[in-house]
Parts: C-alpha cells; structure tokens; sequence
C-alpha cells in the first residue's frame, strides 16, 4: 500500500473483531513507531502492551464512552516522560509531539496490514499508571485500541453507529492553512 493510500484509508474506527492480532503484525506496529522521527533522537515514548493477563484490567479503565473499546484485542498504553525530550523555550515540550509522530507512523502501519489502530483519551490515567506500573514522574497520554474490523457494532452508541458509515467531514483549507502570514489563504 502506498502512504497516500494508506493516508486515505485510516479511520478511527470503533468496531472490532476479538480475534487475536498475530505476533509479528503487533511487532510490525511496534517497529513504525521506534523508527519514527524525534527531537535529538530521544525517543520518549514509552508504550505498554497489552494483550495477555493485564488486558482486562486495562479495559476497566476506560470511560463509559469507550466501552466499545472492550471488544479489542490488544490495547497498547503510550506514556512518556517530559525531561526526557526536548524542553525548550515558550512552552515547548516536545514529548508529546514526537509520541505524536510515532503513533501516527503506527497509524498507517496498522492501515496498511488490515487493521484498526484507534487512538484514545477517554481513560482513567491514574487507574492505569496503577494497573500496569507506570511510574509517576511519566505522562499517561493515550490509549491505542488495536484489532481487527469487526462487524458487532451493538457496542456503539447511535452516534457512533453514524460515524463509523463515513469519514467525518473535515474543515476547509484555510481554515487550517496559511500561506506566508497568519489569516492568507493559500490560494
């Protein structure tokens, strides 16, 4: 698959199949994101996953919105440590925007081998950093449900049943990009 392919095929998808991921595709995941782009190489993502004894644990994590995500296979745990990228001038911590880039290298990873990699926020942190051991002085940042497509949509909310039909509509250009100077449009 072609990156633009695999681009315009990601979707945040919510219904999955509970059949296991296979080894080698989960470590093909995996390995999008180590070789992904950071700041001075540091690397700060830490990801934890999860598919064995602690996967349920896990599960009772989320938030009543995502109990969809309990149909997944596999949910992997991204957290990382602010001093441990970049830390430079007027806010910019870097940490977050290689973790980031790195899961969106998995995103389409995942894509391209035929499966649902859906990136959340709707968790309990703290219950989580408790769950899998996560030392305190690193960020929980985001849940990535993981799977095959399924077709067992009784999970989903009404509006969630809604979203899965098409690719959510996406703002105008300009409304997100500029040319030159904040405010021109690019045409």
């Amino acid at each position: 698959m072609e990156v633009r392919e695999a681009i315009h095929h990601r979707r945040a998808r919510r219904v999955f199949d509970p059949r296991p991921v296979e080894e080698d595709k989960a470590r093909s995941l995996i390995e999008a994101m180590r070789l992904a782009p950071s700041c001075n190489n540091n690397q700060p993502w830490r990801l934890v996953v999860c598919s064995g004894d602690t996967l349920p644990r896990v599960k009772e994590c989320l938030t009543r919105g995502n109990v969809w995500a309990t149909m997944a296979p596999l949910i992997m745990v991204l957290a990382a440590k602010p001093s441990e990228d970049c830390r430079l001038n007027e806010g910019r911590d870097y940490y977050q925007f290689g973790c980031g880039m790195a899961v969106g290298e998995m995103l389409l990873q995942a894509t391209e081998l035929g499966l649902i990699a859906h990136p959340i926020a709707g968790f309990d942190p703290v219950m989580a950093r408790v769950v899998l051991g996560i030392p305190a002085d690193y960020v929980v940042i985001a849940f990535i449900i993981c799977g095959y497509p399924g077709v067992d949509d009784h999970l989903l909310s009404e509006k969630q049943k809604a979203q899965q039909l098409e690719r959510p509509e996406r703002r105008p250009i300009d409304h997100n990009f500029y040319r030159d100077t904040w405010g021109r449009t690019l045409e």
